[in-house]
């Protein structure tokens, strides 16, 4: 049986609403003016959530099915929240052999989440990558911007520390 994935519950606010409202009326009359209402969208609300997508359906009649379309066949969308510490894994082949599975394993269970989640507090998001061009280093994991390489299941709690 599949582990129920944890969901964030929305919480956007009637600034971010009022924002949205301005770029859709601003673009719905463009041509493929949907990829751009979405990057805004995202920009605004940081992911795409259901309610996001639906509001964005509704002022464009753009039926909701090509808008999850959309945001599920672009990489660059997420309809996920992300922490404020984003942990990124590279499970590409370099990493992978050296370890960075069990590093990806055992970072979800100290978190207490799934790739592509978000912990409750908001605090950590947890993605898979394939590639971060240091395979010199491997394995490796990136938060946010700084890069730990050469790593081992035994670093995570030391790094992790460092956020908390």
């Amino acid at each position: 049986m599949a582990a129920k994935k944890k969901t964030v519950p929305f919480s956007g606010t009637k600034e971010q609403e009022e924002a949205l409202m301005k770029v859709i009326d601003e673009l719905k009359d463009e041509k493929g003016a949907l990829m751009p209402i979405l990057q805004k969208a995202q920009d605004i609300y940081g992911y795409l959530p259901y309610e996001v997508q639906k509001m964005i359906s509704d002022q464009t009649g753009i039926p909701m099915e090509k808008i999850y379309g959309v945001t599920t066949f672009y990489s660059q969308f997420t309809l996920n929240p992300k922490g404020k510490y984003r942990i990124s894994v590279c499970l590409g082949t370099a990493c992978y052999v050296k370890g960075s599975g069990e590093i990806y394993n055992a970072l979800m269970e100290k978190l207490g989440i799934e790739g592509g989640e978000c912990t409750p507090d908001g605090k950590f998001s947890l993605d898979a990558c394939r590639c971060v061009g240091a395979c010199g280093l491997a394995p490796v994991m990136m938060i946010n911007d700084e890069v730990y390489g050469r790593l081992t299941v035994d670093d995570i709690d030391g790094i992790l520390a460092k956020y908390e």
